[in-house]
């Protein structure tokens, strides 16, 4: 399959099941909590996606303009979310996405997003937007998965998804990566530029002259988690941190190592949640 053929058809995303039940639980009170049920949808990769994709729309005249889910729900109204909380619980059934752990890649793209904002804040880049683009940096991910499982499972038989190396053999192997179709998803949906341009940098920031300050944020985070998630020892670590990238940035590997989230040494981070 061919990257326009993907971006072309139809799928849904699923959904934390507890983070759905939660989120229609507190939109049943007479008086929801807009800070709850912001936290809630910021915890979900899949409803941040269409929330985003709501607000951006061209009905409310903001396209393009919309970068976060707090941004998202003060202009749409709590009838919007209801809606969208419905169909999310009557996708519920779909509990499986072939060749991805699921309670893996909430946690995971949770752990990417707050090390995003993180790093954002020190670079001086928009906190908000890098907190959404770590969330959804690799629903591109899943869309492969469910757009074309044949040929992604012969991938995952010879590299996990979350694995450092994925974005170059996805490359090799269909002449694109998560990171593609993720872009591609999002200029579809009409996210802002920067967030797409994000998304589609994220393997290579600043090759071929592109200079994505928030692809950089990304690729640092990203390979700080996937790192953690395949156990690297200190010297794996070193020997895999991708430098060039932190030298434009101006982060070196003990910098990006100190924006560990502190809850690692608990838990992974959603974990409960799911």
């Amino acid at each position: 399959m061919d990257l326009n053929t993907l971006l072309a058809s139809q799928f849904v995303l699923p959904s934390i099941p507890k983070v759905v039940a939660l989120l229609l639980s507190e939109l049943g009170r007479s008086e929801p909590d807009l800070k709850t049920i912001t936290q809630l949808i910021s915890t979900d990769p899949a409803l941040t996606t269409r929330l985003l994709q709501t607000a951006n729309a061209g009905f409310f005249k903001l396209s393009g303009k919309i970068n976060s889910v707090s941004e998202a729900l003060a202009i749409l109204g709590l009838a919007h979310v209801r809606a969208m909380a419905a169909q999310a619980a009557s996708a519920a059934s779909l509990k499986a996405v072939p060749g991805i752990n699921l309670q893996q890649f909430w946690a995971y793209s949770l752990n990417v997003a707050k090390l995003s904002r993180s790093l954002a804040g020190v670079v001086r880049q928009n906190p908000q937007a890098a907190f959404t683009c770590g969330l959804i940096h690799a629903v591109g991910e899943l869309a492969m998965h469910i757009g074309m499982p044949d040929e992604v499972a012969a991938l995952d038989r010879e590299v996990d998804p979350l694995d450092l190396r994925r974005a170059k053999l996805e490359h090799r192997s269909f002449g694109f990566c998560y990171a593609e179709v993720g872009a591609g998803f999002a200029s579809k949906w009409q996210f802002p530029q920067p967030i797409v341009d994000a998304l589609a940098h994220q393997y290579a920031p600043f090759q071929d002259e592109v200079y994505e300050p928030l692809a950089g944020v990304i690729h640092l985070a990203t390979w700080r988690v996937r790192a953690r998630e395949g156990g690297l020892s200190a010297n794996a670590l070193a020997v895999t941190f991708p430098g060039a990238v932190g030298e434009v940035l101006g982060l070196d590997i003990d910098m990006v190592l100190q924006q560990d989230p502190i809850d690692w040494s608990a838990q992974m981070p959603g974990r409960s949640l799911i």
